[in-house]
């Protein structure tokens, strides 16, 4: 397999989630045994650091040679997530038929851009473009989720071996495999106060709606963080940026919280949608990145 997606790891782009190893409800487990995934979640997400590359239009690709099987198109890019079902949460899509019960899955690519390159029973080689990263279905940030699948059953392309044990010596069905780091965010949110990392835990610190006098806070959990890591922590409102600030880990840790904000100006803050960004960078490479959403009101 090739990467699928017009884009470089590490500078523009990242794996932000993998397939969940852990058939234990609530909990996730990478194919390393770190936390680099959600719960139940069956395919693996690269995205893109910011939404204005929807617009520019950044290309999927076929990962292998095939058959376009089956493709939808249609659907809008809505980060509301407006009429998404269980059945449609892919978005707009592509299946790709390899032979041998091989097939692949490439979810929420941008509205009008599938049915422009390519049509089912369409023969396809390793990098034939099948669309343009969206918003559609099921997600509100950009982003490609890929899927793989043998006789119908979920593969982990960096574990294809489900007997295996866990770690990242394992043969892989990439050409080249991705770098991979057990450095993640576990999540990311707004608050409307530094929360403790329980209250992080449970969800209990994130808000979606604040008052205009409230303070707002972005929050980040991070997972195996090194020395030197550098988190950047962001938010901006209707009137641009409202706060900004670079912390760099100074050991290692399994688990930790960091966050930062600011109280409200005079007379509160502006009505809106507000914003907030994490990033986490290693020696210039992108690791780890979440956005968060909150409207004050």
């Amino acid at each position: 397999m090739g990467l699928p997606l017009d884009c470089t790891l590490g500078e523009d782009c990242f794996i932000e989630d993998y397939v969940d190893h852990e058939p234990a409800p609530g909990a996730q487990k990478d194919f390393a045994c770190a936390f680099n995934s959600r719960d139940g979640h069956k395919g693996t997400d690269i995205a893109l650091l910011d939404f204005d590359r929807i617009a520019e239009g950044v290309a999927v690709r076929a990962a292998a040679p095939g058959r376009i099987l089956r493709a939808r198109d249609g659907m809008a890019d809505d980060p509301n997530m407006t009429g998404v079902t269980e059945q449609n949460a892919c978005g707009n899509a592509v299946l790709v038929d390899h032979g041998g019960g091989w097939q692949t899955l490439y979810c929420h690519m941008r509205e009008g851009s599938v049915a422009d390159v390519i049509t089912p029973g369409m023969d396809v080689e390793a990098g034939t473009q099948l669309g343009l990263v969206g918003l559609s279905g099921q997600t509100n940030h950009p982003h490609l989720h890929l899927a793989v699948m043998k006789d119908g059953k979920i593969v982990d392309p960096f574990a294809p071996d489900a007997g295996a044990a866990c770690g990242t010596e394992q043969e892989t069905l990439w050409a080249e495999p991705p770098t991979y780091y057990r450095t993640g965010l576990m999540t990311a949110g707004f608050s409307t106060s530094i929360p403790s990392l329980d209250a992080v835990r449970s969800g209990a610190a994130r808000v979606t709606r604040a008052e205009r006098n409230a303070a707002l806070v972005v929050y980040a959990h991070v997972a195996y963080g090194e020395t030197g890591d550098l988190l950047t922590v962001s938010g901006r409102g209707p009137d641009g940026e409202v706060f900004r600030k670079e912390i760099v880990l100074e050991q290692p840790q399994v688990s930790l919280v960091q966050a930062f904000g600011r109280k409200p100006p005079p007379g509160g803050w502006p009505a809106g949608d507000y914003v907030g960004e994490v990033l986490l960078t290693r020696d210039g490479i992108v690791i780890a990145h979440r956005f968060a959403d909150v409207t004050v009101h």
